[in-house]
């Protein structure tokens, strides 16, 4: 098998020294970033990225530096829950500047490049056999580049919103071996606690990091408007999961239907509505998975690390 080195004529484009420039960008920029967090459910329709926003104004609001990467590339929603939507990115001199959300939560997202509502994200090759085997490499390409050409800062939390599917993981590993830990989001029923099991085990093998713990979303509660109960009665007990899998259980996210329509206003529910318990419960994830990343960063010289 021949090396690119092994190959004459190359025109003088230096890829191996491209990679390696782009690698270094990447690690110095990832150094301005004390606390990588991911968050993933193995399931789409659990909330997410409705939790992920909000988690990112609730560590703002207690005065932490945060910004947010929206990994779903296919699927990105980011920049509507934030606000931010149609906000072009600026090239400056130091790179590209992400758009700035409620509580100057730093947002990208594949949705501020696209030319609009209806335009999907599409990987071009010569046939479609290629493209679709071009695809992951292209995927990972541009979550390189978001991480190490934008223009993040120094930054308290770099929350990464993951979308389902295990090749997403071996990308993220690959480009961030230091996360500081991972949520898992799932709701109460028997169906997401199959898949969610499974997201566990792989984000276990191969992202490599500790799981922070299991949230539940939509979890059963009053109504906020009428009183009745809402969400998923008499569903799957997910502290049960959390406990059989070995991670702690972070709580229950009541189910509120402002949650939905707070996000389509750009107004994450922790400022929309702080009173709501929904509101509460996202913002005692905040303080967990805050007091978890320093204890973590604490404890780090006596692991080896750092």
């Amino acid at each position: 098998m021949k090396r690119y080195q092994d190959i004459p004529g190359d025109g003088g484009s230096d890829v191996p020294g491209q990679v390696e420039a782009h690698q270094a960008r990447l690690k110095r920029r990832m150094a301005a970033v004390r606390h990588k967090v991911t968050i993933l459910s193995g399931k789409g329709g659990v909330g997410k990225s409705t939790v992920t926003a909000n988690l990112a104004v609730a560590l703002a609001r207690a005065g932490q530096r945060v910004a947010v990467l929206d990994a779903d590339l296919n699927g990105p929603s980011m920049a509507t829950l934030l606000g931010v939507r149609g906000v072009r990115p600026v090239l400056c001199e130091g790179g590209v500047l992400p758009a700035v959300g409620p509580l100057g939560v730093k947002v990208v997202s594949m949705d501020l490049f696209l030319a609009g509502d209806d335009t999907p994200l599409t990987w071009q090759g010569p046939s479609q056999t290629e493209a679709y085997l071009w695809r992951g490499s292209m995927e990972v390409n541009a979550l390189r580049e978001f991480l190490s050409d934008v223009e993040w800062g120094a930054l308290d939390f770099l929350l990464l919103d993951l979308p389902p599917g295990s090749d997403r993981m071996a990308n993220l590993a690959g480009l961030l071996p230091d996360l500081s830990g991972g949520i898992v989001v799932t709701i109460p029923t028997g169906l997401s606690h199959l898949v969610v099991r499974k997201a566990i085990a792989l984000a276990r093998e191969v992202l490599k990091t500790p799981l922070i713990g299991l949230l539940e979303n939509m979890a059963p509660g009053p109504c906020p408007r009428c009183g009745e109960a809402s969400g998923f009665p008499g569903g799957a007990d997910s502290a049960s999961v959390a406990e059989a899998v070995g991670i702690p259980f972070l709580g229950r996210v009541p189910f509120d239907p402002r949650l939905a329509s707070a996000a389509d206003r750009g107004l994450p529910l922790v400022l929309a509505h702080p009173e709501a318990p929904a509101a509460a419960a996202l913002g005692q994830l905040a303080a967990d998975v805050r007091a978890y990343v320093e204890w973590r960063a604490a404890e780090a010289p006596a692991r080896g690390e750092g």
